[in-house]
C-alpha cells in the first residue's frame, strides 16, 4: 500500500477574511507561516503541488529539501463573480443566494462549472498516482486546495463520503492509502487512514 498525504495550503489574508479565494493567487500571510512552523507533517519522498503561490510556499516551508512537482490542474476552482469576496460582500446578490440555496451544487456564475473542476482534479490525481507507481515511492504528499482534496475524496473514498464531508482547515488534510494491485486492476479506491 502506498501512502499519500493530502495537505491543504496554509492561511492567506483572504482565508482569514473568509473570502472565496479560488483563482486569486495570494501568498501566505504571517499567520499562515506561523501555522506551518507550529505543526508537524508526514514524511514524503516526492511532493506534488498546485501552481498557486499559497500551495508552492506551503510546500517549500513543509518540505524544504524537496522541489515540488507542479500540476496546473490541481489549482482551486475559479469562483467567478464570487472570487475574492466574502459572504458579507455577497449578501443580497441574487446569484449568490441561488448558489447557497442549491447547497453549493450550482456552478459559479462567470466561473468554473463544478463538474469541470472535479474532472480536472481527478485527471491530475490519476496521473500523479501513476507517477508514484512508476517511481516506486511509498510515501508522498500533495500540497493543494481544500476543493481539490474534496473532489478527490468524493470520487475515491472507501467507504464513500460526499464532497462537503471532506472539508478541511488550512494546513490540515488526510493521509490516504492506495492498494497498488487493486488500483491497477481498475478498482480505484482510497482508504482514509488518518487526519493531518
Amino acid at each position: 500500500m502506498i501512502k499519500i498525504a493530502l495537505i491543504r495550503h496554509s492561511k492567506t489574508k483572504g482565508n482569514i477574511e473568509k473570502r472565496y479565494i479560488g483563482s486569486t493567487d495570494e501568498s501566505l500571510c504571517k499567520e499562515g507561516i506561523d501555522l506551518i512552523e507550529n505543526k508537524s507533517f508526514p514524511l514524503a519522498k516526492v511532493v506534488y503541488c498546485s501552481p498557486l503561490a499559497r500551495c508552492v510556499e506551503t510546500s517549500r516551508l513543509i518540505y524544504n529539501e524537496i522541489e515540488p512537482i507542479i500540476y496546473k490542474e490541481l489549482r482551486e476552482c475559479n469562483f467567478g463573480l464570487f472570487e475574492n469576496k466574502n459572504y458579507i460582500e455577497l449578501e443580497g446578490d441574487i446569484h449568490y443566494q441561488k448558489w447557497v440555496n442549491s447547497n453549493g451544487t450550482l456552478g459559479f456564475p462567470d466561473g468554473e462549472i463544478t463538474e469541470d473542476f472535479q474532472n480536472r482534479c481527478l485527471g491530475a490525481f490519476d496521473e500523479i498516482v501513476n507517477d508514484i507507481f512508476q517511481k516506486n515511492v511509498e510515501s508522498s504528499a500533495m500540497v493543494v486546495h481544500g476543493g481539490t482534496i474534496m473532489a478527490i475524496l468524493d470520487q475515491y473514498s472507501s467507504p464513500h463520503e460526499d464532497f462537503f464531508h471532506w472539508q478541511v482547515e488550512n494546513c490540515g488534510g488526510f493521509i490516504i492509502g492506495i492498494n497498488k494491485k487493486l488500483w491497477k486492476k481498475g478498482d480505484k479506491k482510497v482508504t482514509v487512514m488518518e487526519l493531518i
